[in-house]
């Protein structure tokens, strides 16, 4: 009974349909499923195939960011009753997201935050036009494991070098590891400014990460 509505919820999100997903959402909820398993074998087993339909050219860029919002809503649904219970998820790894300053494109960050939500990390958003002072204070005071760094603007560019040099100057380099993306971004750019790696779309980004903190040796479980 269980795994019937929860498949239902992972086809009402694949088939785009936002109205079906949420009460599927609210009708698991009254049922007394587990909000956790609600989220990671409904909602987000969904969006997991939805990016690999991505992946494989079987869906497009808009079917990912509509998907992505209406795990978003469904989510917003399910958090009263995860602050009842006081249960969190398990976190693999934090990361913390900004776009560069200059810069206040943010929807490929927030998919990129969302999918990796959805995997299993913390996430910490910085939100857009994010000065490279800020972030190095932030990363200071919440020691992520991992800095991504978004720039949609060729004009704003510069600023992913400057904020790794901040990172080099302060002697927090060593500490976290660094990932760029964004429109203009390509993997020679990354390597030029040092950056740890490169993740062209958000479901390349959680593969990314993974790989970062799989040869960090942080997690030695790591699927």
């Amino acid at each position: 009974m269980q795994n019937d509505i929860l498949k239902e919820i992972q086809e009402a999100l694949l088939s785009m349909d936002i109205e079906k997903t949420l009460l599927l959402t609210k009708r698991a909820l009254e049922q007394g499923l587990n909000p956790i398993k609600i989220i990671e074998d409904g909602l987000s087993n969904g969006i997991r195939k939805l990016g690999n339909m991505y992946e494989n050219g079987e869906a497009f860029l808009p079917e990912l960011v509509m998907g992505a919002e209406i795990m978003k809503r469904a989510v917003e649904i399910i958090k009263p009753e995860l602050e009842k219970r006081k249960e969190e998820r398990k976190k693999l790894g934090k990361v913390m997201l900004a776009t560069v300053e200059g810069d206040i494109h943010d929807i490929g960050k927030n998919l990129v935050a969302l999918m990796l939500w959805i995997n299993g990390f913390e996430i910490i958003d910085l939100g857009v036009d994010v000065p490279a002072k800020e972030i190095i204070e932030k990363i200071k005071e919440l020691k992520p494991d991992v800095l991504g760094l978004s720039a949609l603007l060729t004009t704003t560019l510069l600023e992913q070098k400057r904020v790794i040099e901040e990172l080099e100057r302060t002697g927090l380099r060593k500490n976290v590891k660094v990932i760029v993306g964004g429109a203009p971004v390509t993997e020679e750019w990354a390597k030029k400014i040092g950056a740890d790696g490169y993740a062209p779309d958000a479901v390349k980004a959680v593969g990314k990460v993974r790989e970062l903190l799989r040869l960090w040796g942080f997690i030695s479980n790591y699927q």
